[in-house]
């Protein structure tokens, strides 16, 4: 998984090649983000940029993997004597064990590659133990090792780790980013990803997970919603769309879910609808599949009234998670869209 393979993030993945370019790679670094944004896709990435036995370079990056030579087939693959990852195990925690394992290793001299990688995948799966462990390689690192710790809840980690590793800081993926790896790597349809990734919070953990025929529909009644609402401003005809909203969805949890759901995709919409209103670059629309339609909303929803909009169903979504009343919140936001 060659920098230049990896979806978003183009500044960091940017800066780690430089670093490991230009050989000034700190000892130990945290890759701290959301779950599922491509964090450990990124130091594997490392690991093979520093120790591919053809590296390339471009405008964009440094020095990056070839992802062809034997080295990198075996990074790749978890075979690499001189790169190690370490996971949390079957009970969900990293054990002091296996960290004082690769601690003892990584004091030798790498094998066959240029610098030894030790990944921790999910670190504040470690023990107290485990990471006081750690810490004291860490606040001594030996000199051709490298550690990469992984998280998505970095708090966890004890301040004195924290303290130890330079943190790089992933955020969400736009929705364009996640459809696209949902298509390219998960056989994903354009339909089914891009309804996907309006729901993914910038996740593709998340999108994978999620179920794409609900999602599908949500979009679908989303989209409905906004054509409906374009027409008319009677408002018992509104009341009626939420009502359909809500109608049969099983239990109050499971209807509080579905339209989460809804609102979600209804919020990426509205954002696209924006985006095209205010004549902005039309290359981050979110659902681009359905540009054509979205664009004859814009009529209806300029800027100014798609923006608010976009505040109502973030607030809709708000009184959703305080355990509001699906009805309440449906009834409250189809009158303000």
């Amino acid at each position: 998984m060659p920098f230049r393979t990896i979806v978003g993030h183009r500044r960091l993945l940017s800066l780690l090649a430089r670093a490991i370019a230009r050989d000034s790679m700190p000892p130990a670094i945290l890759m701290a983000g959301p779950a599922g944004v491509g964090k450990r896709l990124t130091a594997v990435a490392a690991a093979q940029a520093i120790n591919c036995l053809q590296p390339q370079s471009s405008s964009e990056f440094e020095r990056d993997a070839c992802g062809e030579c034997a080295s990198c087939r075996r990074i790749a693959r978890g075979v690499h004597p001189d790169v190690i990852i370490v996971e949390p195990g079957d009970t969900g925690s990293i054990k002091i064990e296996q960290l004082r394992d690769v601690i003892d290793r990584s004091q030798y001299r790498p094998f066959e590659g240029r610098r030894r990688i030790v990944i921790v995948d999910e670190a504040d799966a470690a023990t107290a133990e485990a990471q006081s462990a750690l810490l004291k390689t860490l606040e001594e690192p030996p000199s051709a090792s490298i550690f990469i710790l992984v998280s998505s809840l970095p708090d966890a980690l004890l301040p004195t780790v924290r303290s130890r590793c330079p943190r790089l800081r992933f955020g969400p993926l736009t929705p364009a980013d996640v459809a696209q790896v949902l298509m390219r790597d998960h056989d994903y349809s354009e339909a089914d990803a891009r309804a996907a990734a309006a729901d993914a919070d910038g996740s593709i953990g998340r999108a994978v997970e999620a179920q794409s025929a609900d999602l599908i529909e949500a979009r679908e009644a989303a989209q409905r919603l906004l054509q409906e609402t374009a027409r008319s401003n009677d408002a018992a005809r509104r009341i009626s769309l939420a009502r359909d909203l809500t109608a049969g969805k099983g239990t109050p949890a499971e209807e509080r879910s579905q339209l989460a759901v809804c609102l979600r995709s209804l919020g990426s919409l509205l954002r696209d609808i924006g985006i095209i209103a205010s004549r902005a670059d039309r290359r981050s629309l979110a659902n681009a599949d359905l540009e054509a339609q979205l664009a004859k909303l814009s009529a209806s929803f300029d800027s100014d009234r798609s923006l608010r909009a976009y505040e109502a169903v973030d607030r809709a979504l708000g009184a959703l998670e305080r355990n509001a009343s699906p009805k309440v919140v449906a009834d409250w936001l189809l009158l303000r869209l």
